[in-house]
């Protein structure tokens, strides 16, 4: 027999503290980077010590945009459905590419923006098959379109993020695990800090615990003593979190950043099938029709119908590449070898 799902105004107040495992999750990167440097020391492989000095209060800003758009999409993950949830994660990409444009000064290629906009139509679609599906005991429809907005302004503070990391932290050369790490240091300390005030600051109907303050962690501790698959589940999240960060930059390193973005986009058919089998959700086509075309929009934003096209142009004549070549104004002779 399948336990009871709580529903969002059981679980509404839990949200903090979920991201607070989250952060935990991330310092622990700080620990792994540090033993890969007690490792290292002694032998060629430097890898793992930054090339120039940084200032760590850098990483506080990125921290700041993780712990509020990471708080957002906890609480939205309660009124909406786990797999939509991490469909309309996907439109992370649609805001990063727009604020590389306007605060990196990046120029998109064509294929970009087409992924862009094949990724606000899989959000269209994953949109609808909420508002056709939802209509049961677990997600009222209102719960289920504030949930899918909230997603959607999570996106928006995660790409200012990301372009953050891209323009302060990444340009010094910092190893990504101490990024990680340091950045899930700030925001463990800040929100841990913000659990005490929230204690006692007033929500209303929005909040989800019996004080109706915005956030109660001493009952939500009570929670986990009285439910241990809710400690299951937090420490599973804070251990999932850190081992998926150390294997997302183990496989950019050893592998491509391409790659990991495949493996990545495979996590949301796991956990649209797992919902389906444990009987957490309703099967609706909607959302396989809005996967396919989030997963091409995210294929295009990636280059990776680059590898096709390439392979396909070695079957063209060679006079027709060199024309292409000339006109582009690139060459394959290397400038030491040009005559």
């Amino acid at each position: 027999m399948i336990p009871k799902v709580p529903s969002s105004s059981e679980v509404l107040g839990f949200s903090s503290l979920q991201a607070v495992g989250m952060f935990l999750g991330e310092f622990s990167c700080l620990a792994a980077f540090y033993l890969l440097r007690c490792r290292a020391t002694g032998q060629s492989d430097s890898s793992v010590d930054p090339q120039q000095p940084f200032n760590p209060l850098l990483f506080l800003p990125p921290a700041l945009c993780d712990m509020t758009g990471t708080s957002l999409m906890y609480v939205a993950l309660n009124m909406t459905s786990a797999s939509s949830f991490q469909m309309l994660r996907g439109a992370v990409i649609i805001f990063t590419g727009l604020f590389s444009v306007a605060f990196l000064g990046r120029r998109l290629v064509l294929s970009q923006w087409l992924g862009i906009l094949a990724t606000i139509a899989g959000l269209v679609v994953v949109g609808l098959a909420d508002l056709l599906s939802k209509h049961d005991s677990q997600h009222k429809l209102s719960e289920v379109i504030t949930g899918d907005l909230l997603i959607i302004m999570a996106q928006i503070i995660v790409a200012i993020q990301m372009v953050l990391e891209e323009k302060f932290v990444y340009k010094h050369n910092v190893h990504p695990l101490r990024a990680v790490g340091t950045e899930g240091l700030f925001g463990f300390v800040i929100l841990s800090l913000l659990l005490v005030p929230m204690y006692y600051i007033p929500a209303g109907s929005f909040s989800g615990n019996p004080r109706g303050t915005l956030e109660d962690a001493l009952d939500a501790f009570c929670q986990v003593g009285r439910q241990p698959l809710i400690a299951v589940a937090l420490l599973g999240n804070i251990s999932s979190i850190a081992f998926f960060n150390f294997a997302g930059i183990s496989v950019t390193k050893e592998l491509s950043a391409t790659t990991r973005m495949v493996l990545d986009s495979l996590r949301t058919v796991v956990i649209w099938a797992l919902s389906l089998a444990l009987g957490w959700e309703a099967f609706h086509a909607l959302q396989i029709l809005g996967f396919l075309i989030l997963l091409i929009g995210t294929a295009l934003y990636n280059g990776l119908h680059r590898p096709l096209l390439g392979r396909l142009s070695r079957g063209r004549p060679l006079a027709e590449e060199s024309e292409q070549e000339r006109l582009l104004g690139g060459t394959r002779t290397p400038i030491n070898d040009a005559s």
